[in-house]
């Protein structure tokens, strides 16, 4: 069963963007991780591999501030709440639920449940944006067309 100074530490550790120390410092070596109905990953190298790939795959991420938690037992619920940076610099939030099950003070599996939809909204905002600017130019190439010379 984890203390709740351990849970804290894991917390300020993802608050600070220190992802990869996380999962080396607070993870079983056999660990699992799985996003949603996806299938699990197991072992803690391929967990750091992963984070590493997510990391990469963006411009910036980071953990914004006020994650709640509770303990019960061997079993930890946070609520994470991350902004994610595309490399083209549009963001996107992802708010998330991690439950978790420790043995001692390490993690040894660990399922996240979130709609990916925010990652969808992202993109139908950045489209919604780009045809209010195409009408918007099409509305003053008009408005030009029908100004008396």
């Amino acid at each position: 069963m984890p203390s709740r100074e351990r849970v804290e530490q894991l917390i300020a550790e993802v608050e600070q963007g220190k992802f990869v120390e996380a999962i080396q410092e607070f993870y079983a070596d056999d660990a699992s991780m799985q996003e949603n109905l996806q299938g699990p990953r197991r072992g803690r190298k391929l967990l750091v591999a992963g984070e590493r790939g997510v990391l990469a795959a963006f411009k910036a991420v980071r953990t914004l501030p006020g994650t709640s938690y509770f303990i019960e037992g061997d079993r930890v619920a946070i609520r994470w709440v991350f902004e994610f940076t595309r490399r083209d610099g549009h963001r996107f939030r992802q708010d998330e639920m991690a439950h978790q099950r420790w043995a001692g003070d390490r993690i040894v599996e660990e399922r996240f449940y979130y709609d990916p939809a925010q990652q969808e909204l992202d993109a139908v905002l950045r489209l919604g944006q780009t045809i209010t600017k195409l009408f918007s130019a099409l509305f003053s190439m008009r408005l030009r067309r029908s100004a008396p010379m």
